[in-house]
């Protein structure tokens, strides 16, 4: 069976925003340039690879990651340009509870019934599945017991309030930590398994 592989960036203090909506703390706010070490860009980039599925939530699809990674695999003189260029092939599913069509080219748009649709997804054959999520949608993915990898890029910085990681979460998990990774660039990548 196929994992579902959580990437989340979030403040020591468990934010991935500040109260304002900013993202400018963490060490890369996926802006120019490309602020992470090597070591760190190689793990981020093979997590990435590994996978042949993207989820997003409608939330972030509207906010340009679709566009902006596109834009980036075009320019091979960017850093990020190999990573961009898989995240651009690769099937790509976007969801969402009010939209009626995918308002983005070459991607699927899943309405309702979301556990199920991911629980059929892992059981099709493929490599694994990457989430990059926005608090709400990675949590109802946590809720619903379908993360089976957490990979927590912890920034140094503390936010005091802001947009937690998750919220509304209803059942207990326990997570095994697999490994803890700090990096020059001064983030800590916690990657713990169900």
């Amino acid at each position: 069976m196929r994992k579902l592989k959580l990437e989340m960036q979030v403040s020591i203090d468990g934010f991935t925003a500040d109260r304002d909506g900013n993202t400018d703390w963490m060490v890369w706010d996926w802006t120019d340039p490309w602020t992470w070490d090597d070591a760190l860009r190689r793990y981020h980039t093979s997590l990435t690879t590994s996978s042949d599925c993207l989820l997003l939530s409608r939330k972030m699809a509207d906010e340009g990651f679709l566009d902006h990674w596109a834009g980036v695999a075009r320019d091979a003189s960017m850093p990020q340009s190999s990573f961009a260029a898989h995240i651009t092939g690769m099937r790509k599913m976007v969801f969402s509870k009010t939209l009626e069509k995918p308002a983005w080219k070459g991607v699927e748009l899943v309405t309702g019934r979301m556990v199920e649709k991911v629980a059929r997804l892992k059981a099709e054959p493929g490599a694994d599945i990457l989430v990059y999520g926005g608090p709400t949608f990675a949590s109802s993915l946590v809720d619903a017991d379908l993360i089976d990898e957490f990979h927590w890029f912890v920034n140094p910085a503390v936010l005091g309030a802001g947009r937690p990681m998750l919220k509304d979460i209803h059942r207990r998990s326990t997570l095994r930590l697999r490994s803890a990774q700090a990096y020059p660039c001064g983030v800590v990548v916690l990657t713990y398994v169900r």
